[in-house]
């Protein structure tokens, strides 16, 4: 089996901390998003090879990924974002076989090994939402397979959320799927890979629709805090070996060895990385990077890269890598 994996995205949506990091190797609970996905492909056993889509920061991703899975990776460059169909597309020369398709700037709790007994075309991984006018929903007949996918759908024909994570068995008529995509009119200069889905379907194809356990975003500040919040629930809680004076944690946290915290209360739901300092502080529901300061400050639902300093600062932040903010109110 061949996997691919689209992640040429700027990260828009997250800025200023995807300016310098791809936005899949932000860090959750200590880890890089897309390390939680690739447990999962790896411990399939049978991937022949990963085809990365890249773009954005493209040789931190590619030395990144080349060093932490030991899977057999080629790279591709996606030069002009013209959408999810254009970013498949790339990797048709590499495909001949069945394949996985992950977007990775999610987690999921899916049971993948289903692909290895599956008799269906392809199947599409799906998460039950109420609000499924934000997404593009999967309409299935009787039997789960798919019949249609509809994008923010005004009416509740379906709550069953794409969530970008597809397995497709009949790998060649995808690609007719994407080849047909591709000759039809831009929709503000992108093509879907969801309308190759369609034409797979209108041309015979049974696409099982699976829902997943779990499903937890981190494309923006809200979801990625929230999604760090269960990735600690979940088990990727740590409290370091040592606390300093006059420090408290109200658990769940994930701080690691080397962050000192004195006189300062962290926690609920904050990650921590190894050199930090918070010092006379109270941090609640937040993200810090790496040898940054905190002092002097209440913060709370907060993104904070490395090497950032922050003093005086009450409120919620969202601060770059080296970034300096010294107040007394943040905006």
């Amino acid at each position: 089996m061949k996997v691919v994996i689209p992640l040429a995205g700027k990260g828009t949506r997250l800025r200023p901390h995807t300016h310098i990091t791809p936005k899949p190797m932000l860090k959750v609970a200590g880890r890089p998003v897309m390390d939680y996905v690739m447990d999962d492909v790896k411990a399939l056993g049978n991937v022949e090879q990963v085809v990365y889509i890249t773009g954005h920061l493209k040789e931190k991703v590619e030395s990144y990924a080349t060093g932490a899975y030991g899977l057999p990776s080629v790279f591709v460059e996606q030069k002009v974002q013209d959408g999810t169909a254009g970013a498949v597309s790339l990797a048709r020369e590499y495909i001949d076989q069945p394949l996985l398709i992950i977007f990775v700037d999610t987690i999921f709790d899916a049971d993948l090994s289903i692909v290895n007994t599956t008799d269906a075309d392809g199947i599409m991984w799906t998460k039950e939402v109420e609000d499924y006018q934000r997404f593009g929903v999967v309409v299935t007949d009787e039997n789960d397979h798919m019949t249609r996918i509809v994008e923010k759908p005004k009416e509740p024909i379906s709550k069953r959320a794409n969530i970008g994570l597809y397995y497709i068995r009949n790998w060649k008529l995808l690609f007719e799927g994407i080849e047909h995509t591709l000759k039809q009119p831009a929709n503000k200069g992108e093509w879907y890979l969801t309308d190759a889905f369609q034409y797979m379907i209108d041309h015979g194809a049974k696409i099982k629709v699976v829902d997943v356990a779990g499903w937890y975003d981190a494309g923006q500040v809200e979801t990625y805090l929230d999604t760090n919040r269960e990735m600690l629930l979940k088990g990727r809680a740590r409290k370091p070996a040592q606390l300093g004076e006059g420090a408290s944690i109200v658990e769940p946290v994930y701080i690691e060895d080397g962050a000192s915290i004195e006189h300062a209360t962290v926690g609920p739901n904050v990650s921590v990385l190894a050199g930090t300092r918070i010092s006379h502080a109270q941090v609640s529901d937040s993200i810090i990077g790496g040898n940054s300061t905190i002092a002097h400050a209440t913060i709370t639902h907060s993104l904070v890269g490395d090497r950032v300093h922050l003093e005086h600062v009450h409120g919620t932040v969202s601060v770059g890598d080296d970034g300096v903010v010294r107040g007394s109110v943040a905006l």
